[in-house]
Protein backbone atom coordinates (compact mmCIF):
# COMPACT_ATOMS: atom_id res chain seq x y z
CA UNK A 1 0.00 0.00 0.00
CA UNK A 2 1.26 3.35 -0.88
CA UNK A 3 0.57 6.47 0.85
CA UNK A 4 -0.16 9.37 -1.12
CA UNK A 5 -0.26 12.91 -1.01
CA UNK A 6 -4.25 12.88 -0.36
CA UNK A 7 -3.63 10.11 2.13
CA UNK A 8 -1.45 11.42 4.28
CA UNK A 9 -3.48 15.04 4.18
CA UNK A 10 -6.79 12.46 5.87
CA UNK A 11 -4.93 10.79 8.30
CA UNK A 12 -3.42 14.09 9.61
CA UNK A 13 -6.77 15.72 9.28
CA UNK A 14 -8.25 12.74 11.05
CA UNK A 15 -5.42 12.52 13.99
CA UNK A 16 -6.06 16.26 14.92
CA UNK A 17 -9.11 16.02 15.06
CA UNK A 18 -8.79 12.87 17.30
CA UNK A 19 -6.69 15.57 19.34
CA UNK A 20 -9.30 18.02 19.41
CA UNK A 21 -12.23 16.28 21.11
CA UNK A 22 -12.31 16.37 24.94
CA UNK A 23 -11.16 13.25 26.19
CA UNK A 24 -12.90 11.99 29.22
CA UNK A 25 -11.65 8.54 30.56
CA UNK A 26 -12.84 6.87 33.09
CA UNK A 27 -14.92 8.71 35.85
CA UNK A 28 -14.06 8.42 39.11
CA UNK A 29 -15.44 7.89 42.12
CA UNK A 30 -15.03 11.31 43.80
CA UNK A 31 -16.57 12.97 40.57
CA UNK A 32 -19.68 10.55 41.07
CA UNK A 33 -19.76 11.19 44.92
CA UNK A 34 -19.91 15.13 43.97
CA UNK A 35 -22.48 14.78 41.14
CA UNK A 36 -24.90 12.89 43.14
CA UNK A 37 -24.30 15.42 46.45
CA UNK A 38 -23.37 18.62 45.03
CA UNK A 39 -20.03 18.49 46.85
CA UNK A 40 -21.83 18.76 50.01
CA UNK A 41 -20.20 16.51 53.64
CA UNK A 42 -20.80 13.81 54.20
CA UNK A 43 -21.59 11.79 57.20
CA UNK A 44 -21.77 8.66 58.42
CA UNK A 45 -25.03 6.27 60.34
CA UNK A 46 -28.45 6.06 58.98
CA UNK A 47 -27.59 3.78 56.44
CA UNK A 48 -27.23 0.38 55.98
CA UNK A 49 -25.56 -1.56 53.00
CA UNK A 50 -25.51 -5.50 53.21
CA UNK A 51 -23.23 -7.12 50.84
CA UNK A 52 -21.79 -10.66 50.55
CA UNK A 53 -18.38 -10.69 52.46
CA UNK A 54 -16.33 -13.23 49.63
CA UNK A 55 -18.91 -13.51 46.00
CA UNK A 56 -17.90 -16.83 43.85
CA UNK A 57 -18.48 -14.62 40.60
CA UNK A 58 -18.31 -10.84 40.46
CA UNK A 59 -21.12 -11.44 37.28
CA UNK A 60 -23.80 -11.43 39.99
CA UNK A 61 -23.09 -9.86 43.30
CA UNK A 62 -26.37 -9.31 45.16
CA UNK A 63 -26.46 -6.15 47.60
CA UNK A 64 -29.18 -4.30 49.73
CA UNK A 65 -29.41 -0.42 50.71
CA UNK A 66 -32.10 1.07 53.54
CA UNK A 67 -31.82 4.30 54.57
CA UNK A 68 -34.81 5.14 56.40
CA UNK A 69 -36.07 8.60 55.48
CA UNK A 70 -33.98 9.23 52.66
CA UNK A 71 -35.26 10.33 49.00
CA UNK A 72 -32.07 8.74 47.15
CA UNK A 73 -29.84 6.22 47.34
CA UNK A 74 -26.58 5.97 44.89
CA UNK A 75 -24.74 2.62 44.93
CA UNK A 76 -20.92 2.79 43.49
CA UNK A 77 -18.29 0.00 43.41
CA UNK A 78 -14.59 1.97 43.27
CA UNK A 79 -12.99 -0.89 41.40
CA UNK A 80 -14.94 -0.88 38.24
CA UNK A 81 -14.36 1.05 35.37
CA UNK A 82 -17.06 3.18 35.39
CA UNK A 83 -18.02 3.58 39.20
CA UNK A 84 -21.72 4.71 39.02
CA UNK A 85 -24.12 1.71 39.39
CA UNK A 86 -26.98 2.57 40.08
CA UNK A 87 -29.23 5.40 42.33
CA UNK A 88 -32.26 4.62 43.99
CA UNK A 89 -34.89 7.45 44.26
CA UNK A 90 -37.75 6.92 47.19
CA UNK A 91 -40.68 9.43 46.47
CA UNK A 92 -43.12 10.68 49.64
CA UNK A 93 -45.36 7.59 48.67
CA UNK A 94 -42.81 5.30 49.22
CA UNK A 95 -43.40 2.37 51.73
CA UNK A 96 -39.80 1.78 52.78
CA UNK A 97 -36.54 3.23 51.65
CA UNK A 98 -35.27 0.20 50.67
CA UNK A 99 -33.76 -1.51 47.13
CA UNK A 100 -31.80 -4.63 46.23
CA UNK A 101 -30.25 -5.90 42.97
CA UNK A 102 -27.45 -7.71 41.78
CA UNK A 103 -24.24 -5.71 40.33
CA UNK A 104 -21.53 -6.75 38.17
CA UNK A 105 -17.81 -6.57 40.18
CA UNK A 106 -14.96 -5.98 38.31
CA UNK A 107 -13.00 -7.95 41.06
CA UNK A 108 -12.42 -7.30 44.10
CA UNK A 109 -13.04 -4.13 45.65
CA UNK A 110 -15.03 -1.68 47.94
CA UNK A 111 -18.71 -1.48 47.51
CA UNK A 112 -19.90 2.42 48.36
CA UNK A 113 -23.39 3.84 49.14
CA UNK A 114 -23.95 7.42 49.62
CA UNK A 115 -27.83 8.32 50.73
CA UNK A 116 -29.40 11.83 50.77
CA UNK A 117 -31.61 12.00 53.40
CA UNK A 118 -35.16 14.08 53.84
CA UNK A 119 -33.31 16.78 55.36
CA UNK A 120 -31.30 17.43 52.78
CA UNK A 121 -27.74 15.83 54.72
CA UNK A 122 -25.91 13.28 53.21
CA UNK A 123 -24.41 9.94 54.38
CA UNK A 124 -22.19 6.90 53.36
CA UNK A 125 -21.23 3.33 54.05
CA UNK A 126 -18.94 0.80 52.10
CA UNK A 127 -18.19 -2.80 52.53
CA UNK A 128 -15.46 -4.71 50.85
CA UNK A 129 -16.14 -7.60 48.56
CA UNK A 130 -13.95 -10.04 47.73
CA UNK A 131 -14.64 -11.25 44.14
CA UNK A 132 -12.96 -15.14 43.42
CA UNK A 133 -14.37 -14.71 39.66
CA UNK A 134 -14.23 -11.42 37.72
CA UNK A 135 -16.98 -9.87 36.23
CA UNK A 136 -16.26 -6.78 34.26
CA UNK A 137 -13.67 -7.75 31.95
CA UNK A 138 -11.70 -9.78 34.19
Amino acid sequence: MELTRRGAIALGAGVAATLALPIRAMASVDEAIAEFTGGAEIGEGGLELITPEIAENGNTVPIEVSAPGATAITVLATGNPTPKVVTFNFGPLAGAQRASTRIRLAGTQDVMAVAKMSDGSFVSTSNNVKVTIGGCGG
